[in-house]
């Protein structure tokens, strides 16, 4: 049977009369990707902190790599890597220097730290930038060279501490292209993030923690469950006409959501044709215009206000439409938009 790459039972860890950690399990399985979903304050990064042995818990077993990390520091160490909030690369060196200054660090000899860093530098395709200055490299250029550097004595876990917050959409595609590359090699990923969507493309499994506890855990789609099953999206071209739509539509009234600024009605459905057809045709009847009427999963933004009652930060928002469904032409014959 393989051991857990990380075990957490009961982590406390106070600052004065905060509890960052509140009696925190976790359990992530060898070779997996595990996202720790949580806004800021959740104790995110106090778990990163203390499963890299920079933090003692107050209470509690941590276990990595079948390792202590009070009592084992120097083994699980030998088997870590990590990528922090913020950049650790020198920006007045360029690519190879700074690898191979990491790999010094790390007390490799320099003909191995050379080798290594021409390594990393191909298998993150930044063979052509090797010697380009850190400076002049896009956002996703560094987060690579980052994630590059946290490799480079090939730990068995790696700890991703909000890789990519403050990176544009292509940025933060680089960055998960190279995290699944690393997944698909084995490596065992700790990816703690705000962002929803992150969490949805990247993690094999999802612990969301709220204050200092872990108060959910599940594949995706089993956290996506968890809120109810499909829901109904339904635009309108006129947001004063939401609250008329709400009294015609087969659905119950209680379970419908409003946003007016997206001109947006959301409610979970069980019979998800008799659902779409039965919308299509009230609103028709009632003579209301909408733009688009759809279904849907659940996003993991439902999921975590179903499960805190808060949001997340800067994540996906919520209904957005992001997950796959089925769509069809809004009422009057007007074409509905297409989903992102």
């Amino acid at each position: 049977m393989t051991h857990p790459a990380i075990t957490v039972e009961a982590a406390r860890k106070r600052y004065g009369d905060t509890h960052a950690l509140d009696g925190l399990d976790l359990t992530v399985a060898s070779g997996s990707v595990h996202a720790v979903l949580g806004p800021n304050g959740a104790g995110k990064t106090t778990l990163v902190r203390i499963l890299a042995t920079l933090l003692r818990p107050d209470s509690g077993r941590v276990r990595v790599a079948g390792h202590e990390v009070v009592g084992q520091t120097r083994e699980v160490r030998s088997r870590i890597g990590l990528l922090g909030q913020y950049a650790a690369v020198d920006e007045q060196l360029d690519g190879r220097q700074n690898l191979e200054l990491f790999g010094r660090l790390h007390h490799l000899g320099a003909r191995r730290a050379r080798a290594r860093a021409g390594e990393l530098l191909a298998r993150f395709d930044l063979a052509g930038t090797g010697r380009k200055q850190v400076a002049r490299y896009s956002g996703g250029m560094r987060r690579r060279l980052d994630l590059a550097a946290a490799l480079i004595t090939e730990p068995e876990v790696l700890y991703l501490d909000e890789p990519t917050t403050g990176l544009d959409p292509r940025g933060r595609a680089e960055v998960w292209a190279a995290v699944r590359a690393l997944a698909g090699g084995g490596t065992t990923v700790l990816l703690t993030t705000q962002y929803l969507e992150e969490a949805d493309q990247l993690a094999d499994r999802v612990s969301v923690v709220d204050g200092g506890r872990a108060v959910a855990d599940g594949t995706p789609d089993e956290l996506k469950a968890r809120t109810g099953g499909d829901r109904i999206d339904v635009v309108l071209r006129d947001a004063g006409a939401l609250g008329a739509a709400v009294a015609v539509l087969p659905l119950p009234k209680d379970a419908v959501s409003v946003d007016p600024d997206r001109r947006l009605l959301s409610a979970p459905v069980t019979d998800r044709m008799a659902a779409l057809t039965g919308a299509v045709r009230a609103l028709e009847e009632a003579g209301i215009d909408a733009e688009d009427v759809g279904l849907r999963r659940p996003t993991l933004d439902e999921v975590f206000l179903h499960l805190t009652g808060s949001g997340a930060g800067t994540g996906t928002r919520a209904g957005s439409g992001a997950g796959t469904g089925t769509r069809v032409g809004a009422p009057a014959g007007r074409r509905p938009k297409e989903t992102a």
